[in-house]
């Protein structure tokens, strides 16, 4: 399972008396018993009657303000809809949902709206009681009608297409008394139920006074969350104010959340802007992604007087996969043998040297840095649902899984190269007397590299200067983040550099990232164009995993398969969350396991109340 895009992240919740649990342990789904959560495979860590998370300070200072940066620009508060770019963090900050992942276990939920959960006993539904004190913005109760208007118009063709793929499995929405609201499913499904629990966004009916929910686009959203808008100066700033009648404000899981009384987000065209606006005390906190920004622009008078804070802060994470993603949908990407060559191009042992201080790990894998990732031979269990497949698959993908090339001795990138021109060979394309690869058709071989961020020429030039010694022609264009996001949506693109973000328990996003029918999909998340009947059938077998082991088999052998693939070019991770802030901020110590350093941030940490005077 992981969080939709412009979702909601995992907030938490009160124990709840008198909850249904209906645990998977062993592949059996278990009667509905009397408990406090849900959990998959597993019991709950948090007992009954727990006092607060372990990963908060339950007597966190209330109060102060928060300055912080958006990137870009936005240009609407409805973050649901598939055109425009929404204000920064307006999910995590004004949504709520009706159950919430705990950010220590894997795959658990506590209930948030919800004050009972029954999940049924054959897994084929799930119903949810609302908490009668749950309040909207406007100080309506919030309704099983509610609940219900919101899937409905989520999945209904006004909003964002992915919700629909998301939520395919649901069959209908039963509103059964103003507090109680069943959803019946079409099969069974390992975490649907999860899903629709902690990761349906609720908010009301009458949030856009009954317009077409395509065109709610800069009315301020009727939602339950902690905060509203205070100012929106569109494309430069956004300030969110705790909204002072927060019906969950006393919930006693909420101790130590959302402390903040206000958050500004003020807007910054570009990443050198960015991070100069940072050092000269524009905003408070940054999380940064750029090795070299880590290393090197992280200094000055204010670090040296100890005003702002580096901090490597741990995590346990899956890392998922981020590369060069070519988009099979352009002609010049449909051989897999094209694919690889290109892959073999890309000297990362020597950019991580030279270019990002050895702070990087190649990523090999969709599921890099978890279990699910596949490595060496398939075993039994994963040959078990890859022989059906067989007569679509090809034969190399029950042999060794691909990993990605290495320069290091004994290896080097002059013996890749010439692997690669073997495999463009193989597939048609030859260097000609010009220097530049062409096919039997007499075309070049060129194409652009798509980005919305110039610190990404750092990645693309080494590549793109090893790909010229192949005759290929590559190119990168930087673009606006609004246009770069629409073109995107419309897979009018040729290379991108694309995240593939994973969790502990992978899921329903594997149905619009890899799925065939996502791969025509806009605004799906299957930026490779991916339409592989085998990948199809893993994914569907993996949905319907009935234990924790069953899970891992169908992810390892749809790993394998999708590397096989060679869709994208892999890149690297860290296995830290690189975090630079001002001293006036303070945070719990003590880290949860699997957590976004953003919404962690905006969730727990506060202002120390010394430093409010000088705000």
């Amino acid at each position: 399972m992981h969080p939709l895009p412009h979702m909601v992240f995992p907030r938490f919740s009160l124990p709840i008396l008198g909850l249904a649990l209906a645990c998977l342990l062993g592949g059996k789904w278990e009667g509905a018993i009397a408990a406090h959560a849900i959990a998959w495979g597993d019991s709950p860590k948090y007992a009954p009657g727990f006092s607060h998370f372990s990963y908060v300070n339950p007597e966190a200072p209330k109060g102060g303000t928060i300055n912080l940066n958006g990137f870009g620009s936005y240009d609407k508060l409805n973050p649901f809809t598939l055109k425009g770019i929404a204000a920064a963090d307006i999910s995590v900050l004004m949504f709520e949902t009706l159950a919430e992942s705990s950010e220590d276990e894997p795959f658990s939920m506590y209930g948030l709206l919800a004050e009972d959960i029954d999940f049924a006993a054959d897994g084929l539904s799930i119903t949810f009681r609302l908490r009668a004190e749950a309040r909207f913005s406007n100080g309506d109760p919030v309704t099983a009608d509610d609940v219900k208007h919101s899937f409905d118009t989520l999945t209904g063709k006004q909003a964002h297409p992915r919700f629909r793929q998301y939520f395919a499995d649901v069959a209908r929405v039963t509103v059964l008394d103003p507090r109680t609201v069943r959803f019946e499913f079409h099969r069974r499904n390992h975490e649907l139920h999860m899903i629709v629990g902690s990761q349906l966004p609720v908010f009301s009916r009458k949030w856009g006074s009954g317009k077409p929910f395509g065109e709610v686009v800069q009315d301020e959203p009727i939602a339950s969350g902690p905060y509203r808008i205070e100012r929106a100066e569109w494309g430069r700033s956004v300030v969110y104010r705790k909204d002072a009648g927060w019906w969950g404000r006393a919930l006693n899981v909420r101790r130590g959340m959302f402390n903040f009384d206000r958050i500004v987000y003020k807007y910054f065209k570009d990443e050198t802007a960015r991070l100069e606006g940072f050092k000269a005390g524009e905003f408070d906190w940054i999380y940064e992604n750029s090795a070299r920004n880590w290393a090197r622009g992280h200094a000055g008078p204010r670090y040296t007087r100890g005003e702002v804070i580096k901090r490597e802060f741990q995590h346990a994470n899956a890392a998922g996969m981020q590369g060069f993603v070519m988009n099979t949908r352009r002609t010049q990407f449909v051989d897999v043998r094209v694919r690889q060559a290109l892959g073999l191009a890309m000297d990362f042992e020597w950019m991580n040297r030279q270019i990002f201080y050895g702070q990087y790990q190649r990523s090999p894998s969709y599921f890099t840095n978890s279990e699910m990732a596949a490595t060496g031979r398939p075993g039994a269990d994963e040959l078990s649902l890859l022989e059906p497949l067989r007569a679509k698959l090809s034969e190399a993908v029950l042999g060794e899984v691909p990993v990605p090339p290495r320069t290091d001795a004994p290896n080097s990138l002059r013996a890749n190269l010439r692997e690669a021109q073997k495999l463009l060979a193989e597939a048609g394309w030859r260097v000609a007397d010009d220097g530049r690869l062409r096919n039997a058709a007499g075309q070049t071989f060129a194409f652009e590299i798509l980005t919305y961020s110039k610190a990404l020429e750092r990645v693309a030039v080494p590549w793109v200067r090893n790909l010229e010694k192949l005759g290929i022609e590559a190119r990168m264009r930087v673009t606006d983040p609004a246009l770069y996001t629409k073109r995107v949506d419309e897979f009018e693109y040729d290379v991108v550099v694309h995240l593939y973000t994973a969790s502990q328990t992978p899921g329903n996003e594997l149905v619009e990232r890899f799925t065939s029918q996502a791969a025509g999909e806009k605004g799906a998340d299957n930026v490779a164009g991916v339409r592989d009947a085998a990948v199809d059938a893993l994914v569907a077998r993996l949905l319907e995993s009935r234990s924790r082991a069953e899970l891992v088999s169908a992810a390892r052998a749809l790993d394998r398969v999708l590397r096989h693939g060679y869709y994208l070019v892999p890149h690297f991770h860290a296995a830290t969350h690189r975090v630079a802030f001002s001293r006036r901020l303070g945070h719990p110590e003590q880290l949860p396991r699997y957590y976004a350093a953003t919404p962690w941030m905006l969730k727990t940490w506060w202002v120390k109340p010394e430093s409010r005077d000088k705000e």
